[in-house]
């Protein structure tokens, strides 16, 4: 027997399955990685509605608002003493807020904007207003809980 007999030969058909499986485990672990279900999903909610202390409430101008992008938190005051709070996530492409200008909350992603009163769409493409969050200020604080 010659040596090129007893080399083991790889066909086409092996090679093609082989390929496909690796493909096909490939792509299940990651589309595994974008599941949104996870572990962790229940603490994050729970902590999600807890209150979250802002600092002080003087931070926040009468007729604007200030975005806490930590928190993903925008705060505003449309007439003096009145406080509202809103997600800093908009409803377009769940992009964080940036600013708030002229009595308008801004989105820099697509050019959205949400009235600082009550976080209605100014101007789209956001379909929807923005969640809103129950909001009190004791001793000069801001204290947000997220709904």
């Amino acid at each position: 027997m010659s040596e090129a007999d007893q080399t083991p030969t790889t066909t086409r058909r092996t090679l093609l399955c082989c390929g496909a499986a690796a493909l096909a485990g490939g792509s299940a672990l990651a589309l595994s990685g974008c599941s949104s279900s996870g572990g962790s999903s229940k603490s994050e909610s729970k902590a999600a509605s807890s209150p979250v202390d802002l600092g002080d409430a003087s931070a926040v101008p009468v007729g604007g608002g200030k975005v806490y992008p930590d928190q993903r938190i925008v705060v505003t005051q449309p007439t003096a003493g009145q406080y509202k709070a809103f997600s800093a996530r908009c409803t377009h492409a769940g992009c964080l807020v940036d600013q708030v200008k002229s009595n308008l909350i801004q989105c820099p992603c697509h050019g959205s904007r949400f009235n600082i009163a009550d976080g209605t769409v100014a101007d789209g493409p956001a379909p929807s207003p923005l969640p809103s969050y129950q909001v009190a200020v004791a001793g000069g604080k801001l204290t947000v809980t997220p709904s």
